[in-house]
C-alpha cells in the first residue's frame, strides 16, 4: 500500500471509530444514485448508473444463435466487464483483470440465480435462439462497483427491446417487442472495518476494508453471495447484511423501474 492510501486509510479508521463517514451518511445508506436508461441508440438496451462518483454503463446486444445442448429451446445469457484505463489509474489495457472477471461473474450470479430473464422467451425455430450479451463498462470507480454494475446490467435488461425477426433476418432498426423480465435483482455490498460493518463503501472505504461481502437477492430470497478480501464475518453479521440487502432491495427496484 501506497503512502497516500495508508493515511487515506487510517483516515477512514479514526472517522468509523467515532460513528462517522467522509460524506456524512449512516452506515446503512447509500449514496445518491441516478440511472439513466436508454444512453447507447445502437444497443438493444442500455442504462449508465451514477453511484456517488463511481459510473457505470451497460449495453445489451441480442444476436441470432444456436441454443445449448441441454437447454435446446431456451436462449443465453452472456456477461462481460471491463475497466476501462479512463476510470482509475489502476486501471490498464490488455486482457480481463481478476478484478473484471469477478465483476462480471458477480454480476452474472445474482441475475442467472434470480432467473430475472425469461430464457424460453428467446426461443425463434429449432436450433436458432436470441444469445443475449451484456456489457459492462466501468467508466470512473470510486467504490463498489459490483452494486453499480448490478444497477446497471439489470436497468439495461429492463430497458431491452428485442429485433424483429423475418426471414432469416434480423431488423435492428424494428424494435418493438420487450424483453421479457420475470424478476429482478439487486445487491448490496458490505465492508468491514476495524470490526464495524458499513453498506456501499467508497474507494477510500474499500481501501481501509479488511473484508467484503455482495449480497444479491430479490426481496424474497438471497440468490448469491461473494465475499472478497481477507478477513471474516460471524455468522451473525452475515444474518443481518443478508437482511439489510433485503430491506433495500425495493428502494434500489424504484430506481430500476424508473424510465
Amino acid at each position: 500500500m501506497e503512502a497516500i492510501d495508508m493515511v487515506k486509510s487510517s483516515y477512514i479508521r479514526e472517522l468509523f471509530a467515532k460513528g462517522l463517514r467522509e460524506d456524512m451518511r449512516k452506515s446503512s445508506e447509500f449514496r445518491k444514485i441516478k440511472i439513466t436508461p436508454n444512453v447507447i441508440e445502437n444497443a438493444e438496451g442500455s442504462a449508465q448508473v451514477d453511484l456517488g462518483a463511481t459510473r457505470v454503463l451497460a449495453g445489451v446486444k441480442l444476436d441470432l444463435g444456436e441454443p445449448m445442448e441441454d437447454t435446446p429451446e431456451e436462449g443465453t445469457l452472456a456477461m462481460s466487464a471491463e475497466l476501462l484505463p479512463l476510470a482509475s489509474a489502476e486501471y490498464e489495457t490488455g486482457p480481463p483483470s481478476p478484478e473484471s472477471i469477478e465483476l462480471a461473474r458477480v454480476v452474472d450470479r445474482g441475475i442467472r440465480a434470480g432467473k430475472c430473464v425469461n430464457m424460453p422467451s428467446l426461443f425463434i425455430e429449432k436450433d436458432k435462439v436470441w444469445n443475449v450479451y451484456v456489457d459492462v463498462y466501468v467508466l470512473n470507480f470510486d467504490g463498489n462497483l459490483f452494486d453499480a454494475s448490478e444497477l446497471a446490467a439489470m436497468a439495461a435488461l429492463v430497458n431491452t427491446k428485442v429485433p424483429e425477426y423475418e426471414d432469416g433476418k434480423v431488423l435492428r432498426e424494428k424494435r418493438v417487442k420487450e424483453l421479457k423480465i420475470d424478476n429482478i435483482v439487486t445487491s448490496a455490498t458490505f465492508a468491514k472495518i476495524d470490526g464495524g460493518i458499513l453498506l456501499d463503501p467508497d474507494g477510500n472505504e474499500e481501501s481501509a476494508a479488511t473484508t467484503r461481502l455482495t449480497v444479491a437477492t430479490d426481496g424474497k430470497f438471497v440468490r448469491a453471495m461473494q465475499k472478497g478480501l481477507g478477513g471474516n464475518f460471524t455468522t451473525n453479521e452475515v444474518d443481518e447484511m443478508a437482511e439489510m440487502a433485503m430491506q433495500k432491495h425495493d428502494e434500489l427496484k424504484k430506481h430500476i423501474e424508473s424510465r
